[in-house]
């Protein structure tokens, strides 16, 4: 790494750290007022505890990430310019470009991190939290999704779970499985077992009794006896996975974009209302990780504008840009719910604008 990377990244992430540890505290405190008492009667432990505020916290990342970014990148951009530390670079032949390109590697960066804790932590930390909260922060009422009602209407399967024993779904207990014809008409088959696990991407149940039933929904003799007979049987016909079951009693801000597009292809009933509502959070959330790189773009300039010009002109225009870009995302998205536009396009546009303006920006700087 060149010293001029090493020293800009050292400018730089300084005030970044110091942003984020002054939002995120912030975040904490706020809740804080409200369970404070509550928390220190639990009887939580200290791992518990720090699970606890970054699963609260998850949910609030995409937001806090990019306002550090932009804290950090005026700063940065404004402490240069008012050293003359970019003209003294210029000079030295160094590009504009050379110059910020550890600010973008970090955004970049930050992207990254939005879209893992989106998918990978919020699903199952965030929501852990809001129970944990709702729950007094006891763990033992502290339910993982008992009495679950599955319907894939694709499939023509109704899946009624009465206890689900582990936080993956992958064990079940007193399970009931309904099978429609699939013209729409009568039941075809049940099957209730005492218990169900998932192995190897297949569904093995246990304790079984299985009933067939005829085109007017009458019961009928099984048409393969020896198979039904057996008390630990395999299904490879039921796609549906664990995860289907954990979205039921989920609330739908808490799934990630590969649950949320399972959900609506596994949903064919679902209302237009609905699903242009969850369509477009579910790109809204694909765009959500860009913010990091679209703010920044457009603080690299405010920045330079605040040290070269008036302190003011520069944070009033960044600011300006961070409230517009997220002031379009909300119209948008009134929009969009309304059916006003495609979901989609509303929640691509203020990216693309805004993107399209950092990049202007940018360019026109150099």
């Amino acid at each position: 790494m060149k010293i001029l990377t090493r020293y800009v990244l050292r400018e730089f992430l300084v005030p970044l750290i110091y942003c984020l540890t002054g939002f995120f505290s912030i975040y904490v405190m706020f809740d804080l007022f409200g369970s404070f008492s509550r928390l220190m009667s639990s009887d939580l432990t200290f791992a518990e505890t720090l699970t606890y505020f970054c699963g609260y916290l998850a949910p609030y990342v995409h937001y806090i990430i990019p306002a550090a970014l932009m804290l950090a990148t005026l700063y940065t951009m404004w402490s240069f310019c008012r050293h003359s530390e970019i003209t003294a670079m210029r000079a030295s032949g160094v590009s504009f470009v050379a110059i910020v390109k550890p600010l973008l590697a970090v955004a970049a960066t930050m992207a990254v991190v939005v879209a893992w804790v989106n998918e990978s932590y919020v699903p199952a930390k965030a929501h852990w939290a809001a129970q944990m909260k709702r729950n007094s922060f006891d763990r033992e009422t502290l339910e993982r999704g008992d009495n679950v009602v599955f319907r894939n209407a694709r499939e023509f399967r109704t899946w009624n779970i009465d206890e689900v024993l582990d936080d993956d779904a992958t064990r079940l207990k007193n399970v009931r499985i309904t099978i429609d014809r699939p013209n729409g008409g009568a039941r075809m088959c049940t099957v209730d077992a005492d218990a169900a696990e998932y192995l190897d991407g297949e569904w093995w149940l246990s304790g079984l009794n299985i009933q067939h039933y005829d085109a007017t929904g009458r019961e009928m003799a099984s048409p393969s006896p020896e198979s039904d007979a057996l008390s630990l049987k395999c299904f490879p016909e039921f796609s549906e996975m664990p995860r289907d079951f954990l979205m039921q009693n989920r609330p739908w801000r808490f799934n990630s974009v590969v649950d949320r597009l399972r959900y609506m292809r596994t949903h064919p009933e679902m209302t237009e209302h609905s699903r242009r509502e969850y369509t477009y959070d579910t790109w809204a959330q694909i765009m959500s990780p860009l913010a990091c790189i679209i703010i920044t773009l457009f603080a690299i300039p405010a920045g330079i504008a605040s040290g070269r010009q008036s302190v003011f002109k520069g944070i009033l225009g960044a600011l300006g840009m961070y409230f517009s870009f997220y002031g379009l995302t909300i119209a948008c998205m009134v929009v969009a719910k309304n059916g006003w536009c495609d979901p989609v396009f509303g929640a691509v546009l203020p990216d693309a604008v805004f993107l399209a303006l950092g990049i202007y920006s940018f360019v026109k700087q150099r």
